[in-house]
């Protein structure tokens, strides 16, 4: 494999260039100094005029993550729509430039200069449209769309389980193949409810099916789950070659920066490779400054200013 800069330290170019197992060893390199930040492409971004993955970038995100992302009808609000809209209902007449339709990943990568990736989830229930959920040829598609990574999770109340997880993994990474990253686990309950979370066993499993990196909720963000689980997963996780990500997703990312600070700093004592922020802030994204805040205890101001500023 060509040797590749730590992510810290990767210009947009270079970040944008890299394969998934590039991309891996990047983050990797970058000893628990990575930041994600997830947004909802449907609603109308916090800041007129900028879309909100370009906001996330801007205030220190290395990866983004869309959510509700629907790759049979692709579109994230805040970019000029590149498609007409069919079926725009009456008050929306005017606005169609704002709508971002026909937006695919990669015209947010080349916008943002990040590595992009999306939700596919294997829900039960009648909540998820076609486009979003996991299969196959939904992967393959997000692809061909430019996608970097593909996180198989669950939105809340989408009836998503850590089985269903691992049973459509094998069949993603086999049609797409070996370089594009996977990245499997659960943020919440997506209710189906929390008390047994994560065994060692589906650790194994889950890895043995393609995963590349496993989603672990962190300590204090969901009913039960503690530091001590946190690093004995980390650690399970680490031993069969899997990079863990710690994620931040039950609207805690909408809390005093303070928080956040906290969370970074014990999510590095328990060993995590990637440190997720979600979308329940104010419009689809995390508070700006949260995404800032969080970037500085996880590595300090050089590296976040940098990553802020260096194209």
């Amino acid at each position: 494999m060509t040797q590749v800069k730590r992510i810290l330290d990767a210009t947009q170019e270079e970040l944008t260039r890299y394969s998934g197992r590039q991309l891996l060893e990047s983050i990797r390199a970058a000893e628990g100094r990575t930041v994600v930040a997830e947004t909802v492409v449907t609603v109308p971004p916090l800041v007129d005029g900028c879309s909100n993955p370009e906001l996330a970038a801007a205030f220190g995100a290395d990866l983004l993550l869309l959510n509700l992302y629907d790759v049979e009808r692709p579109m994230v609000t805040g970019f000029p729509s590149r498609t007409p809209i069919p079926d725009l209902p009456e008050p929306l007449k005017g606005w169609e430039h704002h709508l971002g339709w026909g937006v695919t990943a990669e015209q947010v990568k080349r916008v943002t200069g990040r590595p992009v990736g999306i939700n596919l989830e294997p829900a039960t229930r009648h909540t998820v449209s076609p486009g979003r959920l996991a299969t196959a040829d939904n992967a393959v598609k997000a692809r061909e769309q430019g996608v970097d990574f593909v996180t198989v999770t669950g939105n809340p109340e989408t009836g998503v389980t850590m089985e269903a997880i691992i049973d459509v993994l094998r069949t993603i990474r086999a049609a797409v193949g070996e370089d594009l990253i996977l990245m499997a686990g659960k943020m919440h309950g997506a209710g189906t409810g929390t008390d047994h979370w994560l065994s060692e066993e589906q650790i194994a499993r889950i890895a043995e099916v393609g995963c590349d990196v496993l989603l672990l909720p962190h300590a204090g963000t969901v009913p039960g789950v503690n530091y001590r689980q946190l690093i004995r997963w980390i650690d399970a996780a680490h031993e069969v070659g899997m990079l863990v990500m710690l994620t931040v997703g039950t609207s805690q990312e909408g809390a005093a920066p303070s928080l956040l600070e906290t969370l970074a700093v014990t999510g590095k004592e328990c060993g995590a490779d990637l440190y997720h922020i979600g979308d329940a802030g104010f419009s689809g994204m995390a508070p700006p400054e949260n995404i800032m805040a969080y970037s500085i205890a996880l590595r300090g101001k050089r590296h976040t200013y940098r990553r802020m500023a260096k194209r």
